[in-house]
């Protein structure tokens, strides 16, 4: 313990790795953006980012060309956090500037985010008006997830990051993950908006995660099953990442007849029968607990989408 706090001690005994350590506080960056808050050259920041993560201090995930660094999640990094916090408090002008710095970096992500957003709005705009409000579908799964409170969330196909967002005081710590770089840029900048410095969001696959099996005890996948190619595969892979007694909550769909999504939109199933999804998840191990339908705006001739409850047994 001694010997990990010194090392971690030593990597912040400089002014720059001091004012990096600050920035990661407020959540993940790029070395793109660390070099625009901090005015230092790419191979400086690298350095120094390097010498952090060699003290366990932060963490580097590979994004296609991008890398992103975020603090590390270790007790003693959490203690060391929390002085620097304090200490960012101050009234240090080089911080104080280095934070203004930042904000302007998120408000140009914020702006190449909303830029994809709208160009999506659209479709998403005529999706919604076929069924429910997004409000309905978030507290069927609000009120689906009872009381419990989680450790780490998992949220599949992240889009807008929207699910970490509603289950955020719902559970210790979340991940989201998206094939789709540009939808994670706007996960990011909604998370940054809303102060969740601590949700994180990756690039993956849904039916190859990145994640170490029963490390989530609860999963969200909101509309998403619709653009998987083999659904079954899918949850064999979720059911692999939950913990025992953990949650499966699952929002798509029920079959319909709008053949034009699949062109359109590429969805690749025009919804899921109750029956199938039911098999397919005890294929996967899960116990289906209930899979209840929303009644569709307006009644016959709208999309109906239905909420998925499973669980996987306590010994799973």
């Amino acid at each position: 313990m001694h010997a990990e706090l010194l090392t971690k001690l030593k990597a912040l005994g400089e002014p720059t790795r001091l004012r990096i350590m600050t920035l990661l506080l407020r959540g993940e960056l790029t070395v793109s953006e660390i070099m625009q808050v901090l005015g230092q050259s790419q191979p400086r920041v690298s350095r120094h980012l390097k010498l952090l993560a060699d003290a366990g201090l932060c963490e580097r995930y590979p994004e296609g060309g991008w890398v992103f660094y975020r603090l590390a999640r270790s007790r003693v990094g959490e203690r060391l956090a929390a002085l620097l916090e304090e200490m960012a408090r101050g009234d240090d002008p080089e911080i104080a500037r280095d934070l203004i710095r930042l904000n302007e970096v998120r408000r140009l992500r914020a702006e190449t985010a909303q830029k994809y957003f709208e160009v999506a709005a659209e479709q998403w705009a005529r999706i919604r008006g076929l069924h429910f409000s997004e409000e309905a579908v978030e507290a069927a799964m609000l009120e689906a997830a009872g009381e419990r409170q989680f450790r780490l969330h998992l949220d599949v196909g992240t889009g807008t990051g929207r699910m970490l967002e509603i289950f955020a005081n719902r559970a210790e710590e979340g991940i989201g993950v998206d094939l789709s770089r540009e939808m994670l840029t706007v996960a990011r900048s909604k998370m940054s908006e809303a102060g969740l410095a601590n949700r994180l969001v990756r690039q993956a696959d849904a039916t190859a995660l990145p994640l170490e099996t029963g490390s989530a005890d609860l999963i969200t996948v909101h509309q998403v099953l619709h653009y998987i190619a083999q659904p079954r595969r899918a949850l064999g892979e979720w059911a692999r990442v939950l913990a025992p007694g953990g949650l499966l909550l699952l929002a798509d769909f029920e079959s319909h007849d709008f053949e034009d999504f699949r062109a359109e939109y590429h969805h690749a199933h025009l919804g899921f029968d109750r029956e199938d999804l039911r098999v397919w998840l005890k294929e996967a191990g899960l116990e289906p607990a209930s899979i209840k339908p929303l009644e569709a705006v307006g009644g016959k001739g709208g999309l109906a989408v239905l909420i998925c409850v499973a669980t996987k047994e306590a010994g799973a």
